[in-house]
């Protein structure tokens, strides 16, 4: 979520040269409204208007491509004039309406599997995006529901996922930091174990994912979302040099 200017500030330009110095592309994202939160008293965001704003003056300040996540069909063509990448988040997934509005605007559109979906059902999200008229389209991994409060990552699915991207010329994303909530159940925020993030988001370079969804904050306690399972900045470059190390080994066996 979007932070005070400060905080966008310090996380993008450290992740910026942290990314560059490592030969990775990187994209910038923050979300305007945390519209799915464990308490109707959780901060939600800056809103629309303002929180683009904000994401415009990272966009133009780094460089990069940007990305947010959008709720509402209404969203998505204000959004898509600001950003590079559409988010449609995972909860979401099978949302028709707001897929077809992603799709409509020509912008790239990344859709986050839901906790409840199969990789093989992630075909049906990618054949509405296709008929609305999108050319370029992404999926993410962020865990499945294991019982109650729980999310696995299935790595033979994610390699089927993988398949069916390559499919539809999609590339397949990991999401390496909600992929280790603990869901908050009756509690009023959700857990995590985020000591698992390094080990997850390498498995899934050895399954040949193509991209790595890695939230971080320079103070993880004092962030206003994912505080559970947020990566701390200062631990970025390792996690980023251990993944391209490991790339590294994949392709020279």
């Amino acid at each position: 979520m979007l932070e005070d200017d400060d905080t966008n500030r310090q996380i993008g330009d450290t992740m910026a040269q942290i990314c560059s110095d490592l030969g990775l592309t990187y994209v910038f994202k923050a979300s305007f409204d945390k519209a799915n939160r464990s308490s109707i008293k959780s901060p939600r965001g800056p809103g629309l208007e303002k929180g683009l704003a904000m994401i415009a003056a990272m966009r133009e300040r780094l460089g990069v491509p940007v990305t947010t996540d959008i709720h509402d069909p209404d969203q998505a063509e204000p959004a898509a004039k600001v950003v590079d990448i559409l988010q449609i988040p995972a909860f979401l997934c099978r949302q028709t309406d707001l897929l077809a509005a992603a799709a409509a605007t020509g912008n790239a559109v990344n859709v986050k599997k839901g906790q409840f979906m199969s990789p093989a059902e992630m075909r049906n999200a990618l054949e509405k995006l296709r008929e609305g008229g999108a050319t370029r389209m992404m999926l993410t991994e962020r865990g499945t529901f294991f019982g109650y409060n729980r999310l696995v990552t299935d790595f033979i699915g994610l390699g089927d996922m993988i398949e069916l991207g390559r499919e539809f010329g999609a590339p397949t994303c990991f999401d390496a930091t909600h992929s280790t909530q603990l869901p908050g159940g009756d509690k009023t925020s959700t857990g995590g174990r985020p000591d698992r993030c390094a080990q997850l988001a390498r498995a899934a370079i050895s399954v040949g994912v193509d991209a790595i969804f890695l939230e971080c904050h320079p103070e993880p306690k004092r962030s206003s979302s994912d505080a559970a399972t947020i990566q701390p900045l200062t631990a970025v470059r390792g996690i980023l040099e251990s993944l391209v190390r490991t790339r590294a080994a994949l392709a020279a066996c």
